[in-house]
């Protein structure tokens, strides 16, 4: 846990490493930026994806948010934060591949599962993870021995699934412009699981 001082100490030890290391290329993205990636994955502080992927500054755009979820498309009230920031990436940065990452232990899903128990999660948690109902009932219906984990990857799934309600998504999936992936993260084991193409299924990364 850091408090202000050690985060102010923390930007001071960036500015005489890091920054020093790379000062032409925070140059050079002082006028503008470029990612080929679109990464969509949880706000919960364990599961870094510039870390987990070895990225360095202007290679990922990354969105973060409660249990990695993409709404499904609509032009109706409310704020659209996800939603803003694909249009963005897709139709402005033009990405080429956009990851939805979810990882063990995901508070977000861990909510989700609570609400089946008549017991949603605080004011703002509760509507938001609704957007895992479908894949939740799913999940429970088949009785897997871990459900939590098992929502966790159907979760990702669902986020997939909503991306292709975006026109200009499902536009340029369809030409071969973007391709969409799927990443879960074992946060204690550091093991990345990557979903196939072909099978579906989420299959171990080889470290």
């Amino acid at each position: 846990m850091r408090s202000p001082d050690e985060l102010i100490d923390g930007y001071r030890a960036f500015r005489r490493g890091t920054y020093q290391q790379q000062a032409k290329l925070y140059e050079t993205l002082g006028q503008g930026q470029n990612p080929n990636v679109m990464l969509i994955g949880c706000a919960d502080s364990r599961a870094e994806p510039a870390d987990i992927f070895n990225a360095a500054p202007g290679q990922l755009f990354v969105v973060r948010n409660v249990a990695n979820l993409v709404p499904p498309y609509e032009t109706g009230g409310g704020q659209h934060g996800v939603s803003a920031a694909l249009e963005f990436a897709v139709t402005a940065l033009e990405v080429e591949h956009i990851v939805i990452m979810g990882h063990g232990g995901c508070g977000g899903v861990n909510a989700s599962l609570s609400a089946a128990n008549d017991k949603p999660v605080g004011q703002f948690i509760a509507p938001w993870v609704k957007l895992l109902d479908e894949a939740r009932d799913k999940v429970l219906a088949a009785n897997p021995e871990d459900p939590q984990r098992a929502l966790e990857f159907a979760g990702v799934e669902q986020s997939l699934k909503n991306l292709m309600t975006f026109p200009f998504v499902e536009e340029r999936v369809k030409t071969g412009k973007l391709t969409l992936h799927g990443a879960w993260f074992a946060i204690a084991l550091g093991q990345l699981y990557w979903r196939s193409s072909t099978t579906g299924e989420f299959e171990l990364i080889e470290a």
